[in-house]
């Protein structure tokens, strides 16, 4: 029997102590204190990785297998969903790293491999850790990048509520710091709702604004224009002096528009 043959025999024989053994050593050299479910679950993760690692020396596999390619980004997927840091799955990499080499070498040295072969085995799992730790953080920031954008919509949607408030009469409260982002959220979001809800005048009510961009002020006239061409009549209220100096600035035209300090005001206007 070859030596690779029996290094890939031995890890199979023993593949449930060896798995055990890995999961308690990462865990203790990185003073952890882990749930039963997900020491189960590492463990269960390390039997497949072994065997597949201990084949990879017969059938000459040499890339990452698929499921431990998904259990990185499994990891990843949980971090980003509790909120949590990229760099709390990074270190459990060195310790572990450190777990398999001294146990390859140990087990190498067991079976009287040459040097030359320990090395290659040691060159491998590196190998093969690199491309793990490459998936998961690939992976978690695409996560995060998915998560911020949702999440960009989500507030986006809250600090831009359309509020019927007599028939044919809807405020639309903007709410915190407008900038080119929510703006275009609304024209593309909320223009269209507006359109489908047969009503002849919106309130734009600026007061719950703490800051405006100044790309605002083009977004703003864009759907004055929208709304003038579906019948809607746009009026605009609670425009601070110093919201307002921003908007003159932008160039925007206030002159097509009627504006009033308060909504109580706006709606008075139209009794």
């Amino acid at each position: 029997m070859s030596s690779f043959l029996k290094f890939s025999a031995y890890i199979n024989d023993n593949v449930e102590a060896l798995a055990t053994e890995v999961v308690e050593k990462v865990i203790s050299k990185l003073e952890l204190t882990i749930p039963d479910w997900e020491k189960e679950q590492a463990r269960t993760m390390y039997l497949e990785f072994l065997r597949f690692f201990g084949d990879s020396f017969v059938k000459e596999e040499k890339c990452v297998p698929d499921f431990f390619i998904e259990w990185s980004r499994k990891n990843a997927d949980m971090q980003t969903s509790s909120g949590g840091r990229v760099s709390l799955l990074a270190v459990r990499y060195p310790p572990t790293r450190e777990v398999l080499t001294d146990m390859f070498t140990e087990i190498g040295q067991k079976l009287q491999l040459s040097l030359e072969q320990i090395v290659l085995i040691i060159k491998r799992i590196n190998q093969m850790l690199d491309s793990s730790l490459n998936e998961t953080i690939f992976a978690f920031e695409q996560l995060y990048e998915e998560k911020k954008e949702q999440a960009k919509k989500e507030m986006a949607a809250l600090s831009a509520p359309i509020i019927p408030v007599r028939e044919g009469i809807v405020i639309l409260p903007l709410i915190g710091e407008m900038d080119a982002y929510r703006a275009n959220y609304i024209l593309e979001h909320v223009f269209p709702k507006l359109s489908d809800m047969e009503i002849d005048h919106l309130i734009v009510d600026f007061s719950g604004l703490s800051q405006i961009d100044v790309k605002m002020a083009a977004y703003l006239q864009q759907l004055g224009m929208m709304l003038k061409l579906v019948g809607i009549h746009l009026i605009t209220s609670g425009l601070r002096p110093d919201l307002a100096q921003i908007v003159v600035k932008s160039g925007l035209e206030l002159s097509g528009t009627d504006t009033f300090s308060t909504v109580k005001r706006a709606l008075e206007s139209l009794d």
